[in-house]
């Protein structure tokens, strides 16, 4: 009897522990922490605008950290030329021959042409996923209360300029928090009291550490260095106003300075140029340090991937002087350009949990990839039908299982109309595409010519019919946004 007894007790404790070990496993991988996600977007920062690319005059030691503590991506593209289709394709996971925004256009009183609510982005896909979502910075696709509030596109806060041309104002009379409109006592379009990036950046760090126990999407479009150029009376400023002595100034022009008079579209005049975009580039790469900070002090940076990126070229706006600074690096032209100059930007990743550091990748990579890849980081699926590949498997040293771009897209809806195929190595750009004058399309070879100064169209007719069909294969048309002189015609 005493015998059966225990038989039986064995029996049913060593089924008792198989199945408290197994649920204790399955309960450990319930309760494993998503990655929290951070994407924090310079705007007009230039090629070589950072110190670990050679930058000779700006200091950025908090994002050549992240080079030093994460993996450089050397072939990475953004959604366009300028602010708001960018940003369109980095949220939709589209490019912008298919992306709903893809031009700059202003609505009355304040605002862009809305982003439609219809197709999955970033926040959306993000928030069903579990992640609480903000947004802090400039937002440029859709005022409140449209389709394209944030509110609607999958962001649960923001704050910051919901409007890019109010956006070109550092002491702005206003910003928006959500749907409300936060009164900046002391700015009010006439004078210079509150420095706005600064009171968003306390709001981005107020953010994190109110999420720091579950997971978060952190968007962080930073507005500088887009002109104005205008910086805060500090350290910093002081520091290159002394490294670069007199300058020439930036003139005041009609509507520029703060007042009565100002237009809100237009830059102050600017005494010391190049001592404050200096100080601007470098107090970005501050606000990249208070960020890594503030995840240090609370233990989320083990477990926080961190995208740096750039939403277009350097811009020559406002008295900036991308030469001077070699803004650009070895790559031609700026922003308005599809050249590498008006596209490339270098894009680092740190993933302490999983990307190896000091690494670097020359994997073909665009914006329309970040969708999928954030997607594939949350354990969820990428929305159907999109244009990106997730760059995850490069992320993780797993390049063999890397799906690789047949081509990249781009087009430009301003300067006559402008568009650029890269296929592997070659790139092919098309100007003039609507303008009346007779079009004119280039080949470059960037594996011998990353400068893009040997047109070496002539050599190859037969891959420019191919380049300039994918051109033709890749625009869908758009009833706001028309492109060829056929649907300009049609519109009209």
């Amino acid at each position: 009897m005493h015998k059966y007894f225990t038989k039986i007790h064995l029996i049913v404790l060593i089924a008792s522990f198989c199945f408290w070990g197994c649920t204790k496993k399955e309960v450990q991988q319930d309760l494993e922490p998503k990655t929290n996600i951070i994407f924090i977007l310079a705007d007009d920062l230039g090629y070589g605008d950072l110190g670990f690319l050679g930058q000779q005059y700006i200091e950025t030691p908090n994002i050549d950290r992240l080079a030093k503590e994460g993996i450089f991506f050397t072939n990475h593209y953004s959604g366009a030329t300028v602010c708001a289709p960018s940003r369109s394709s980095l949220l939709t996971g589209l490019h912008t021959g298919h992306t709903p925004i893809r031009g700059n256009v202003s609505v009355e009183p304040e605002g862009q042409y809305p982003l439609t609510d219809t197709i999955p982005s970033m926040g959306k896909v993000l928030q069903e996923a579990g992640y609480t979502t903000g947004g802090f910075g400039k937002w440029g696709l859709g005022f409140i209360g449209t389709v394209g509030d944030p509110n609607r596109q999958g962001f649960h806060e923001f704050y910051g300029y919901n409007c890019q041309s109010q956006a070109h104002r550092y002491y702005p009379g206003h910003l928006w928090h959500n749907e409300e409109k936060v009164i900046l006592e002391g700015n009010g379009w006439t004078e210079k009291t509150t420095y706005a990036p600064d009171l968003i950046q306390q709001q981005t760090i107020s953010f994190i550490e109110e999420n720091k126990n579950k997971p978060f999407f952190l968007f962080m479009p930073i507005v500088m260095p887009h002109a104005e150029l205008a910086a805060p009376e500090d350290e910093i400023l002081q520091k290159y106003r002394e490294k670069f002595g007199e300058e020439k100034a930036y003139p005041v022009r009609e509507g520029s300075e703060y007042g009565p008079d100002m237009r809100i579209g237009a830059y102050q005049s600017q005494p010391y140029p190049h001592a404050t975009f200096a100080a601007m580039v470098q107090r970005i790469d501050s606000y990249v340090g208070e960020v890594l900070d503030k995840l240090d002090e609370l233990g989320l940076s083990e477990n926080t991937l961190i995208v740096f990126a750039s939403d277009n070229g350097a811009h020559k706006e406002g008295g900036a002087d991308p030469d001077f600074f070699d803004s650009n690096g070895i790559f031609r032209g700026h922003k308005r350009d599809l050249y590498e100059g008006g596209i490339r930007t270098p894009m680092l990743v740190r993933w302490p949990a999983k990307v190896k550091p000091g690494s670097q990748s020359d994997h073909i990579s665009a914006f329309w990839d970040l969708l999928p890849t954030f997607a594939e980081v949350a354990e969820v699926n990428s929305p159907k039908g999109i244009d990106g590949i997730s760059f995850l498997p490069t992320l993780i040293g797993q390049d063999n299982a890397q799906k690789e771009h047949d081509y990249l897209y781009w087009e430009f809806h301003e300067q006559g109309g402008k568009q650029a195929v890269r296929k592997q190595n070659w790139k092919a750009v098309k100007l003039e595409v609507f303008s009346g004058e007779k079009p004119t399309l280039e080949l470059y070879d960037l594996s011998a010519d990353p400068s893009e100064q040997n047109n070496v169209a002539a050599s190859y007719p037969e891959l420019m019919k191919e380049m300039e069909q994918l051109m033709k294969e890749s625009h869908r048309p758009n009833p706001i946004f028309t492109f060829y002189k056929e649907e300009k015609l049609a519109e009209e």
